[in-house]
C-alpha cells in the first residue's frame, strides 16, 4: 500500500519574509522594476500618460514580477497556486484602477490614499457580486500586506534617524509615548475591544495607516476591524490637514512649531506634506523631519505590541497553566516583523547611500502596490455589514477623543522644544 507524500509547508510568516527578501535581492541584484505612471489632471493626460504604451509595458512587466512571487507564495503555504493565478489578474486589475482614481491631481489635493479606493471597488464588488467560495479562500490578504510591511523595513534608515535631529526625535518619543498610552487607557475605558484597542492606539500615535497595518500583522488581528480603522484615520485626516495650518496663522503661531505640530499630529505622511506646504518651507522642512521621526518609531513599536501580545493573549495549555515561556513566546511571535528589522538594517548598514538612492523609488512603488492588493482583497472578502455596523460607536469616539488629545498635547510640546 502506497502512502501519499506529505507536503511540506512553510509557515506564512516565514513565507513573506523569504519573498520580502527575494523581491530586496531582485532590485538589488538582477532587475529594478520600473515605476509605473498614475499621476493624471485631464482626460488628456489619462490617455497619454497613464495609457501610454510604454506605460502599459511597464505595468504587464510589474504584472508578471507580482503574480510570480505571489503564486510561489501560495505553493510554500500549500494554499492552490491554481486558483491564485485565477483569482490574482482579476485583484491586479481592478488594484490598478485603484491607483489610477488615487493619482487624479484632485483626489490627490484630498489626501485619498490609493488603498482607501482599493478598499471601496473590492467591497463593492464583493457585496453585489456572489463570489465563490474558492475565489475567496485564493485571496491573500495576509500575505500581501506582510510582504508590504517587510518591504517598508527598506525605508527605515538608521543614519536618517540622526539626520532627524535630537529636537524631532525627543518630540516623537514623547507624542508616541503618552498618546499611545492615553489612547489605550481610553480605549479600555470605553471597554473597546482589544484587538481594536491595540490598533486605535497605534494609528493615532504613530503614523496612520502603517502603524494599524503593521499592528494588526503583530496582533494577528481581523482585517474587518483593520479596514474600519483605516477608514477613520484617512477620513480624519482630510480636515485636519486643512484648517489646523489655518489655526496655526490665525494664532501666528512661529513656523518652526507649526511644522512640528503639523508632523506630530497629523496621521498620514502624505496630508502632513500638503499642510506644511500650505504654511511655508520651514514649517514643511520641519513638519516632515518629526513625521518621519514617529515613523521609524514603527519597526520598534511593532515589535513591543507583538511580545506584549503574544504574552497577554496565548490560549495554548502552557501559557494557560502558567507564565508564557520564550519558548511559547517565539512560536507565537510574528516573524515578519524579524524580516521588516533585518531589512531595515541590511539597508542602513550594509549598502551604500548611492544604492539605497537607486533602488529606493522601486521598492517604495512595490511596498505600495503591495498594500493595495491587500486592501482590494479585504474588499472582496468584507461584507458592507460587517464593516460599517460596527455594534458601537466607541471605537470612533475614542479615536476622535485620543486625536485630540493627540492634537493639545503634540502643540505644547511643540512650543517647548521649537519655540523660540
Amino acid at each position: 500500500m502506497s502512502t501519499q507524500p506529505k507536503k511540506i509547508t512553510i509557515h506564512e510568516d516565514w513565507t513573506v519574509v523569504i519573498l520580502g527578501f527575494i523581491i530586496i535581492g531582485i532590485s538589488l541584484f538582477i532587475f529594478l522594476p520600473e515605476v509605473p505612471v498614475f499621476k493624471w489632471s485631464n482626460g488628456t493626460d489619462l490617455i497619454s500618460d497613464v495609457f501610454d504604451f510604454e506605460n502599459l509595458k511597464i505595468l504587464g512587466i510589474q504584472f508578471l514580477y507580482l503574480i510570480s512571487i505571489g503564486a510561489f507564495g501560495a505553493f510554500l503555504i500549500g494554499k492552490s497556486v491554481k486558483y491564485f493565478l485565477l483569482v490574482f489578474p482579476i485583484v491586479y486589475i481592478l488594484t490598478v484602477l485603484a491607483l489610477i482614481i488615487a493619482g487624479n491631481t484632485e483626489v490627490k489635493a484630498l489626501n485619498l490614499e490609493a488603498v482607501i479606493f482599493s478598499l471601496i471597488i473590492g467591497l463593492a464588488i464583493g457585496n453585489f457580486l456572489k463570489l465563490p467560495e474558492w475565489f475567496r479562500s485564493a485571496l491573500s490578504t495576509e500575505v500581501f500586506v506582510k510582504i508590504g510591511l517587510v518591504l517598508l523595513g527598506t525605508s527605515v534608515i538608521f543614519s536618517d534617524i540622526l539626520k532627524a535631529g535630537a529636537l524631532g526625535l525627543i518630540q516623537a518619543l514623547i507624542v508616541v509615548l503618552s498618546v499611545w498610552y492615553f489612547a489605550f487607557w481610553l480605549c479600555r475605558k470605553l471597554k473597546v475591544d482589544d484587538e481594536l484597542t491595540m490598533m486605535i492606539s497605534s494609528a493615532v500615535s504613530i503614523c496612520g495607516v502603517s502603524a494599524a497595518i503593521a499592528t494588526s500583522g503583530a496582533i494577528k488581528g481581523d482585517s474587518k476591524k483593520l479596514s474600519y480603522v483605516i477608514s477613520i484615520v484617512l477620513v480624519t485626516a482630510i480636515p485636519m490637514m486643512i484648517f489646523m495650518p489655518i489655526i496655526a496663522k490665525y494664532f501666528n503661531f512661529p513656523e518652526e512649531v507649526t511644522g512640528a505640530w503639523l508632523g506630530g499630529s497629523i496621521d498620514t505622511s502624505g496630508a502632513v506634506v500638503a499642510s506644511g506646504t500650505l504654511v511655508g518651507e520651514t514649517a514643511l522642512k520641519i513638519s516632515t523631519i518629526v513625521k518621519f521621526s514617529q515613523n521609524v518609531l514603527l519597526g520598534l513599536a511593532a515589535f513591543a505590541i507583538s511580545v506584549y501580545w503574544t504574552y497577554t493573549h496565548n490560549n495554548s495549555a502552557e501559557a494557560k497553566e502558567s507564565k508564557p515561556t520564550l519558548s511559547v513566546i517565539w512560536e507565537r511571535f510574528p516573524k515578519f516583523v524579524i524580516g521588516f528589522i533585518l531589512a531595515s538594517i541590511v539597508f542602513s548598514f550594509f549598502l551604500t547611500s548611492e544604492v539605497r538612492d537607486a533602488v529606493k523609488d522601486s521598492l517604495k512603488n512595490l511596498q505600495g502596490i503591495w498594500f493595495a492588493l491587500a486592501f482590494t482583497s479585504i474588499g472582496l472578502e468584507t461584507n458592507f455589514k460587517d464593516l460599517l455596523q460596527n455594534n458601537s460607536r466607541k471605537p470612533l469616539y475614542a479615536f476622535l477623543i485620543a486625536q485630540l488629545f493627540n492634537v493639545i498635547v503634540t502643540l505644547i510640546i511643540a512650543f517647548l522644544l521649537f519655540g523660540k
